[in-house]
């Protein structure tokens, strides 16, 4: 694979914002139904590929190559991802998201090879720009994680959560995500050899972006979040912040799981 001939490739996908699907989402993160705007995060139920069963690769992710690259290593995980709010996104409206490859950069690290791509994604209704945002998406072999890191403890917010089994899966089905490592205990511990089902990190940004909003008590204008080490079904789990903005993720023996920086609309 030739990591600069993907660079600069794009791709627009049209749907419309259901609200029997906020419906279930919110549902899913026992909430009631926003009436008119998705709350920060949720259109990660939105524009997602409905791949045949035929074009679906081992993992239950749609078959590598298409839109990104055919990456070669195994896991593909979610790293991270940096949103700028511009406009509300209406419920119910016709939405427009427009995805360019930004970069494919290839490095070695202390657990293997390692393959970073970043997506910039921009969502606009009727020709108002409402959300601009940069996926990060590394693949890496199968083997041991890097070691963890201390999550900080000095929070002036916090908010104890658990994720078990049946909200993975529900958050799967209504963002419409095979991946089995959310779900498939089997697939997840015997293939991929994690010790459990293994946290979204779209949900737990979903989680800390409503947090953070109910903490600060503002309306978030940018969030730029970042995985440190994944997190398992049946850990409990803290979303953690402080005044100025650093949000973070801390699992109930201490390790960072995500980190945040949250922007506030004045």
């Amino acid at each position: 694979m030739n990591e600069a001939d993907w660079i600069g490739r794009t791709e627009t996908r049209e749907t419309r914002i259901d609200a029997t699907r906020v419906a279930e989402l919110a549902a899913c993160l026992d909430r009631d139904p926003p009436a008119d705007f998705l709350p920060p995060g949720w259109h990660w139920a939105f524009f997602n590929p409905a791949a045949k069963a035929s074009m679906l690769g081992p993992d239950g992710h749609p078959a590598r190559g298409g839109f990104l690259p055919p990456v070669a290593l195994q896991r593909r995980m979610w790293a991270g991802g940096d949103l700028r709010f511009h406009a509300p996104i209406p419920i119910g409206a016709a939405a427009t998201r427009r995805s360019t490859i930004r970069s494919v950069v290839r490095k070695r690290g202390r657990t293997g090879d390692l393959v970073f791509v970043a997506v910039d994604h921009a969502i606009d209704v009727d020709g108002t720009l409402c959300l601009e945002e940069t996926h990060d998406i590394v693949y890496r072999d199968i083997g041991p994680a890097a070691a963890s890191v201390p999550a900080p403890c000095d929070e002036d917010w916090s908010q104890n959560m658990r994720a078990d089994a049946v909200l993975l899966f529900r958050y799967s089905a209504v963002t419409f995500n095979g991946h089995r490592i959310h779900y498939d205990r089997a697939y997840a511990t015997q293939v991929e050899a994690y010790p459990g089902l293994v946290v979204h990190g779209p949900l737990l940004a979903t989680l800390l972006q409503g947090f953070a909003e109910r903490a600060g008590g503002a309306t978030l204008k940018r969030f730029a979040f970042r995985g440190a080490a994944p997190l398992f079904d049946g850990e409990d789990f803290a979303l953690c912040g402080k005044a100025g903005g650093n949000f973070w993720v801390r699992a109930s023996d201490g390790r960072l799981i995500q980190q945040a920086q949250a922007v506030f609309a004045a």
